[in-house]
């Protein structure tokens, strides 16, 4: 039995403002870059200094088209997808290979009031137009059991 498992999530800022571009049969492909927050790093125990990986993410379809709509350059982001590594010939015939994240799915993760444009939509890449999740920022419903007696432990 092999394991295979490639599922990435990823939030934080977008780089610089989103371009939308169709292929040549028209598919709508998006590629941009997030910057993700590492933390602190520790140079001794009172300070630290901040850095963050910037990670290239390409999105298509509906995707694509929801993220150029609704997020600009520093616009927070959560993207879930998996991570794809490609390989060409650039015009010096010297072998060129990039490791992106093919994003499934895109959502907000700032309010309305924290990022200005936000609104409480997702997406997915299986041609699911942006729908308006009703359950945004409230917990599920859940029956209580309050008694412990059937409880094996």
């Amino acid at each position: 039995m092999s394991l295979n498992l490639n599922k990435v999530v990823l939030a934080g800022r977008i780089t610089a403002d989103p371009e939308l571009k169709q292929t040549t049969s028209g598919i709508s492909v998006l590629s941009f870059t997030i910057a993700v927050n590492r933390g602190y790093v520790s140079k001794n125990s009172e300070q630290g200094e901040r850095q963050a990986d910037f990670i290239n993410v390409v999105a298509w379809r509906q995707t694509a088209e929801f993220i150029s709509k609704y997020f600009r350059k520093g616009s927070a982001i959560c993207v879930t997808g998996s991570i794809q590594t490609r390989t060409w010939q650039d015009q010096q015939g010297q072998k060129r290979y990039v490791t992106e994240v093919v994003a499934d799915e895109a959502a907000f993760v700032e309010s309305r009031s924290e990022g200005g444009n936000n609104q409480p939509y997702t997406t997915d890449a299986y041609g699911t137009a942006p729908s308006y999740s009703s359950n945004a920022g409230s917990a599920p419903n859940f029956e209580d059991h309050n008694t412990d007696d059937d409880l094996p432990f």
